[in-house]
């Protein structure tokens, strides 16, 4: 006998963070201080190196073995089939979300925990942020980035306080760090939010990390006027 997986249809609007203008007020709990769900972002596809699939598995099972459950976006191919398979292999619990237009086209892992279908990548993003109380990007695209840095503007924006995190699998975020420390020089980004992006190489020690997180408390992130960096 297989191994049951609950599906879950949403036939409803999850709603994005604002609306109508207005902060929006979730039901579900925002800011947890204990980690029970991380949430993992990732590529489709394997990349070229054999090094980014071994890191997704041992993600996934370094989850299982610290009680943690994952959450991410329910395919099962490339690195997200990898990061799955390596947690439920382990005898973890997976939380997959995909949008119905992939479900559609056979991209859904069919024996996880649980599947959350939805009806657009918008809701997809939205549920995963409110189940989980954490992130961690591991390699990926345009989706990839697009889900980690719509997380960390909510936290720079201070609508959530959870940690979110790169994991800088064989260098491969450098550019994007550089980026970050690129825009801290040049004045778009402040030194308080660029400490939101957490990075380290070592999956276990990222994880330490992310359990060890209090997020900063930043009452105003916008610069109305340019100020002198030296004065800042």
């Amino acid at each position: 006998m297989g191994t049951l997986m609950l599906v879950y249809r949403a036939n409803f609007t999850l709603g994005v963070p604002f609306v109508n203008g207005q902060l929006r007020r979730r039901a579900v709990p925002y800011n947890l201080t204990m980690l029970r769900r991380i949430c993992v972002f990732c590529g489709s596809s394997p990349g070229n190196n054999g090094v980014y699939r071994e890191v997704a598995q041992t993600v996934g099972r370094l989850l299982c073995q610290r009680g943690l459950e994952l959450v991410y976006g329910g395919g099962n191919v490339g690195l997200m089939g990898a990061l799955a398979d390596g947690c439920l292999q382990a005898g973890g619990r997976v939380i997959g979300v995909i949008p119905e237009a992939l479900e559609k086209k056979e991209l859904a892992h069919t024996g996880l925990t649980e599947l959350r279908v939805v009806g657009s990548m918008h809701e997809r993003k939205a549920l995963m942020a409110d189940l989980s109380d954490a992130f961690i990007a591991l390699p990926g695209g345009y989706g990839t980035w697009d889900e980690f840095c719509e997380i960390l503007t909510w936290s720079q924006l201070g609508i959530q306080r959870k940690a979110s995190a790169l994991l800088n699998v064989n260098g491969y975020y450098d550019p994007l760090l550089a980026m970050a420390d690129r825009a801290v020089s040049e004045g778009f980004l402040r030194d308080v939010h660029r400490a939101l992006l957490l990075s380290d190489d070592d999956p276990a020690r990222l994880l330490d990390r992310l359990s060890g997180y209090t997020a900063p408390f930043v009452d105003k992130w916008v610069v109305d006027k340019w100020v002198d960096p030296a004065q800042r």
